[in-house]
């Protein structure tokens, strides 16, 4: 996954638990390793599914513990209404944290899913994290479970397998923390159909489990 020296790595994501439903085995894993782990979460989760606080400030504390992230940035926006701001309003914050933070691997949702959040942030990372920034030496998508595969066309195609046999029980973990987004098998959204997952695509490599990802750029300085 790297060479031996100690990395920064910067999950981004639109909603509380996407950070973890596509990457929370690759984050633990990073954790185990000795990186520095940190997420940002563009949306507050709550106003337009729930129209009150179902307590997802304490989940995203909770599952960050779990995994081992340093620091989540919540940038709180209006859930499913990125697209009633510029991109440069979305683009900003990132950019700022990218400068704070100087991340050498950037993690992002996929911009082909289905939810339009995903698609405006992936948007604005796409930029947020171009490569005029020195520190960054890899960029790459990840998949969404209940969002990429329902969006059209199906042009998620996944080039980056990483190994979490031995960190997909973090992962199951940290999703627990997200009461208010389990939902009962076979939705993807359930523990059981996120796990079967995993060993789906880590099968596909001959692996135990396994998140996919899709390389946007990779520099080698």
């Amino acid at each position: 996954m790297r060479g031996m020296e100690m990395k920064k790595v910067l999950v981004v994501a639109a909603h509380p638990d996407d950070e973890l439903l596509g990457v929370g085995g690759t984050v633990a894993r990073h954790v185990q390793a000795g990186d520095e782990v940190y997420s940002v979460i563009a949306c507050e989760g709550e106003s337009l599914r729930y129209q009150k606080d179902v307590g997802q400030a304490e989940a995203i504390k909770k599952a960050a513990e779990i995994l081992g992230v340093r620091q989540v940035f919540h940038l709180k926006f209006p859930d499913q209404r990125l697209d009633t701001y510029t991109l440069v309003d979305i683009i900003s914050p990132l950019e700022d944290i990218s400068n704070e933070i100087k991340p050498n691997i950037v993690y992002c949702q996929w911009g082909g899913d289905v939810n339009r959040d995903h698609k405006i942030l992936f948007e604005a990372a796409t930029v947020a994290f171009r490569p005029l920034d020195k520190w960054i030496e890899e960029f790459l998508t990840f998949y969404t479970v209940s969002s990429t595969e329902w969006g059209y066309p199906r042009n998620f195609v996944p080039d980056t397998w990483v190994d979490i046999t031995e960190t997909i029980h973090k992962k199951s973990e940290a999703f627990r923390a997200y009461q208010s987004e389990i939902r009962e098998y076979p939705h993807p959204r359930s523990e059981r159909a996120l796990e079967n997952a995993a060993r789906f695509f880590g099968n596909q490599c001959t692996m135990d489990a396994a998140e996919v990802f899709m390389t946007v750029r990779r520099i080698k300085r």
